[in-house]
């Protein structure tokens, strides 16, 4: 058994801020027309956001609106905005029912707790709750594992969160919900004061932290991003079908792990790939309609749900996908 390591970083990270502002206006969208197609960027930092990608859609987003999102979001006025209709070429693919691109998609399930996630990753993310609802700015967690002594490593740094009060918080944490591990060492803010955080000290990009959207780095990624995405991009809509999948495999199956694997060709409704490795025994995945179609349908994924998504991660989270 294997020492192992999972972050987490909170919803005022300038990543996760971007994250925040593209998938709130992919609501927006959804909200007039479920069948909205979007594809939305944002990059911010240092007082100045900028939205661009591709929309089309029946419904409209004024300027306005777009700007009240960023503003509620991240507290910045200056907002560049530039966004395009979908390319004709990738639209004649997803009219017909195709993937809206080509690639690969991972889900997993484990049996390390009640939501089937590695336990690294799992401590770390509820950890960045429980610390983000004390200070919700800018901030950090991250665990380590020694799963033979139950040793583990614990750094957290959170913007204006005093060292002293941090520690308080942490030790606290793994008492209560956790007594099992021992906190070998614990770092908190261990570049000293953090005071300056967000976009007022650094820059951030949609889709910039994928480990933290998915398992952590136990898991292998496929390697697409998700928001600012809709459903008809099975980066994210079959990722989220392969890990419903990986978690109904696991109880169906038993044992301790499930990876299922998806792939994909665009303007191509089946996959190329559809499997799942349990506990190293491949099974065929039967009883599902894997299309594009199929999957929004199963999911209910044309809904206004994705603000909640890029918050703390995609999975695990009690989303349709589980």
């Amino acid at each position: 058994m294997e020492v192992r390591t999972a972050e987490c970083v909170s919803p005022g990270h300038p990543d996760k801020l971007c994250d925040r502002i593209s998938d709130n206006l992919l609501d927006l969208y959804l909200e007039g027309d479920p069948n909205s197609r979007c594809a939305i960027e944002t990059a911010g930092g240092h007082g100045k956001v900028f939205i661009t990608g591709e929309v089309t859609s029946l419904t409209t987003v004024s300027d306005e609106q777009i700007r009240d999102v960023v503003k509620r979001i991240s507290d910045v006025d200056d907002v560049i905005i530039h966004i395009v209709k979908q390319s004709p070429e990738i639209a004649q693919g997803v009219d017909t029912g195709g993937a809206g691109d080509q690639g690969i998609m991972i889900g997993y399930a484990c049996n390390d707790n009640d939501q089937k996630l590695p336990q690294e990753y799992y401590l770390s993310r509820e950890l960045n709750k429980v610390v983000y609802g004390f200070y919700p700015f800018d901030g950090k967690t991250q665990v380590t594992i020694d799963p033979v002594n139950l040793n583990i490593r614990v750094v957290c740094s959170f913007q204006n969160a005093p060292t002293d009060i941090l520690e308080q918080i942490v030790v606290q944490f793994f008492e209560e919900r956790h007594p099992k591990y021992n906190i070998q060492s614990l770092h908190c803010n261990p570049a000293g004061n953090w005071n300056i955080g967000g976009f007022e000290a650094d820059a951030g990009v949609t889709g910039r932290k994928l480990a933290v959207d998915n398992y952590g780095p136990r898991v292998p990624i496929g390697g697409g991003a998700f928001s600012g995405k809709d459903a008809t991009k099975v980066d994210r809509s079959a990722a989220y079908m392969a890990r419903r999948i990986a978690v109904e495999y696991l109880e169906l199956y038993g044992g301790y792990e499930c990876t299922v694997t998806l792939a994909y060709a665009i303007g191509y409704d089946q996959p190329l790939q559809a499997t799942a490795n349990c506990d190293g025994h491949i099974v065929k995945i039967e009883g599902y309609d894997l299309t594009p179609k199929g999957i929004i349908d199963f999911l209910d994924l044309k809904q206004p749900i994705y603000k909640d998504t890029s918050l703390f991660g995609h999975m695990g989270c009690g989303f349709n996908w589980k």
